[in-house]
């Protein structure tokens, strides 16, 4: 990852609108996720990360369920390739070991196999589709 980006704890309080932001542009606008879909409710008992460039722009997110489970990885189109999406999934693996859990999942898009997979993750269980978009679900021991 470039120097130049950082990743950092989020608070959902005080950084929803960068957030927000991040995965409207990514979910709603470029693959057409319904924003009812896209706000689930359970983003206050989440952790949050946010990956922001040199000049502080809010440029990447994630966040993770108390369980382990990861979800909502977005990353700006002028940023992806960078390392970014790895830096944020890593942050929470770190996360989830300081928590005591034994493993990680998420539901992957299947277009992005491979990038979970150089990360640890393997497949767990069959494709199916979630806002019209194939993910299947993975898991990754910490």
């Amino acid at each position: 990852m470039p120097s130049d980006i950082t990743i950092h704890s989020a608070n959902w309080i005080e950084d929803e609108t960068f957030i927000k932001s991040i995965r409207f542009e990514v979910f709603v606008r470029e693959q057409n996720v319904p924003i009812d879909l896209e706000i689930d409710g359970l983003d206050n008992d989440c952790f949050h990360v946010l990956a922001k460039d040199l000049n502080g722009k809010a440029i990447g997110t994630a966040r993770m369920q108390k369980d382990g489970h990861i979800g909502r990885i977005a990353v700006l189109k002028n940023f992806r390739r960078k390392g970014v999406g790895k830096g944020l999934v890593e942050f929470f693996i770190k996360k989830a070991n300081t928590l005591g859990l034994i493993e990680v999942e998420l539901n992957a898009q299947t277009h992005a196999l491979d990038f979970y997979e150089k990360l640890g993750f393997e497949k767990r269980g069959e494709i199916f589709t979630e806002a019209d978009i194939p993910h299947i679900h993975m898991v990754r021991p910490i």
